[in-house]
């Protein structure tokens, strides 16, 4: 039986800001890392936990941004210690301005990079798991019971459905 390599998919960044953060100029920057974006989400109150509160503020946002050229899934890893580094180099005395969450969506789901272990976490490398955040059924994308309270809101659907469509139509070409 032959292999079958895995298909390429959109990478997909979170990115969690505090006023300290001129997210357009940091969008830029993101342009020269990862390559050209084709959708950006609304900008949303990120006001469903208060974990970051402590070290990020109060009035967080939160904006999602895919980008044109697709990865192979196996790239998540270093995608997530690359996002974790760019965290670091725009701290503000010591604490966060940004919270970076790199993800991939491909036809049936969209997943986050994560550091921390949990049950429905699968390992892939350099101390970085998958975690499957939402899947897509009947026309629509649906959290887990898992997933983060924001995604089980569909506050972010229209944007992860366009996504999708762009990707979809990425793979026909």
């Amino acid at each position: 039986m032959d292999v079958q390599k895995a298909p390429r998919v959109k990478c997909v960044l979170g990115i969690i800001y505090n006023f300290k953060c001129d997210i357009d100029a940091f969008l830029r920057f993101l342009e020269t890392v990862f390559g050209k974006q084709d959708y950006i989400s609304s900008v949303l109150s990120f006001d469903f936990t208060d974990y970051y509160e402590p070290e990020m503020g109060k009035d967080l946002k939160r904006v999602f941004v895919s980008y044109n050229r697709l990865i192979i899934p196996q790239q998540l890893p270093e995608i997530k210690r690359l996002t974790n580094i760019i965290e670091r180099n725009f701290m503000d005395h010591h604490k966060r301005t940004i919270n970076l969450d790199p993800g991939y969506l491909d036809l049936d789901k969209f997943v986050l990079a994560s550091a921390k272990y949990a049950r429905q976490k699968i390992y892939l490398d350099k101390g970085i798991y998958a975690d499957p955040t939402l899947y897509f059924y009947k026309k629509t994308f649906h959290p887990y019971e898992w997933s983060f309270p924001d995604f089980t809101t569909g506050c972010y659907d229209d944007f992860f459905l366009k996504v999708r469509q762009h990707y979809k139509h990425q793979l026909k070409q």
